[in-house]
């Protein structure tokens, strides 16, 4: 069997227009409640291959008692600064956007949880790089995404190596420009999240060094404005909504292959790209509570990135999360499915 070894340089374009953990955004239109003709209009932010395109191919968009506008971002943060602007009523983003937007006095609530394999989360090297572990980055220059779940992971990775972010020559930036850096020697290593991470290594152009198993909570989140939940009507629809993406996600666990060609398609990457990814991290995820654990290990972030004071103030992660839609889901630490080895 031949082994699949895309271009880098020919993915970047697709890839930068991917949903990712921090970038740029369109614009979102004004939130409303109704359509004008009576019926019911849940405005959902989205991300390219995110919630419309899963919940399509899952069938869950079929027969919804009320209208969805979708407004599309490129990434958690700006998506966040809609949700707060009141032109979004809930959409989903990763585990550190949330910390970001709380900290900065967002308007923002967290209503539900996933858990999948933080595999995808890791810091890539060249495949010839002399560096073997995470302590080796040491006065290494770093790519890395503001903001994004790759940040925190580069933090805690280090921490366990006995290091601080001081130690390495953090570079800031976005995923496209990242993978330029990465790929012309520029950096020596770049942290990043999937399906950048299934790009690289299938390119054979990199490795991982470190991922973010037992390191990151490997937590997404669904965000709602609070205006939109305190709209009786609305919350119902958010509930339903919610309801929708859970069985999305379990039917891509089931349907990892027939997944992969609707992402790869609507993302642009190659379906080997997109296949990967799925096995390694975006099928793997599971609904779970919003527990005290969840609530936990986001509040161990945010004091993070307080202490290191890339966010404004501490705060309590808890004043900014409402379970009103957890329902009998399992605890937040709840083992994320596997496909095996393929995984």
């Amino acid at each position: 069997m031949k082994s699949f070894r895309p271009s880098l340089a020919a993915l970047l374009v697709p890839l930068a227009l991917l949903a990712s953990a921090c970038s740029g955004a369109s614009a979102a239109g004004g939130a409303s409640n109704s359509d004008g003709k009576g019926s019911l209009v849940l405005n959902v932010g989205d991300q390219k291959g995110g919630s419309e395109a899963l919940l399509r191919a899952a069938g869950e968009l079929d027969d919804l008692p009320y209208r969805v506008t979708w407004s599309t971002f490129t990434s958690g943060p700006p998506l966040l600064e809609a949700v707060n602007a009141k032109a979004v009523d809930i959409g989903s983003v990763g585990n550190t956007p949330p910390v970001f937007a709380a900290g900065a006095g967002s308007k923002i609530t967290v209503i539900a949880a996933t858990h999948g394999d933080s595999a995808g989360e890791a810091i890539l090297v060249p495949k010839d790089s002399p560096l073997r572990t995470a302590g080796d980055l040491k006065g290494k220059k770093v790519a890395v995404a503001q903001g994004s779940s790759a940040h925190f992971q580069l933090v805690a990775s280090l921490a366990k190596a006995g290091l601080k972010l001081s130690d390495v020559q953090v570079t800031l930036l976005q995923p496209a420009d990242a993978l330029a850096a990465f790929t012309t020697g520029k950096v020596d290593a770049w942290a990043v999240w999937d399906p950048y991470t299934s790009q690289v290594l299938l390119s054979g152009k990199g490795r991982v060094l470190t991922d973010g198993r037992g390191v990151v909570n490997g937590l997404g989140f669904q965000v709602a404005s609070p205006s939109a939940l305190a709209d009786k009507e609305k919350a119902k629809a958010i509930g339903d909504f919610v309801e929708r993406l859970r069985r999305a996600q379990d039917w891509v666990f089931e349907h990892p292959e027939e997944w992969a060609k609707v992402w790869a398609k609507e993302t642009g990457l190659p379906y080997e790209v997109a296949l990967a990814a799925v096995k390694r991290s975006n099928g793997t995820r599971i609904p779970v509570a919003l527990d005290e654990a969840a609530v936990a290990s986001e509040q161990k972030i945010a004091d993070t990135f307080a202490e290191l004071k890339l966010i404004p103030k501490k705060f309590r992660f808890a004043d900014y999360v409402d379970n009103r839609f957890d329902k009998d889901l399992p605890p937040s630490t709840t083992a994320a499915r596997s496909y095996g080895k393929a995984s």
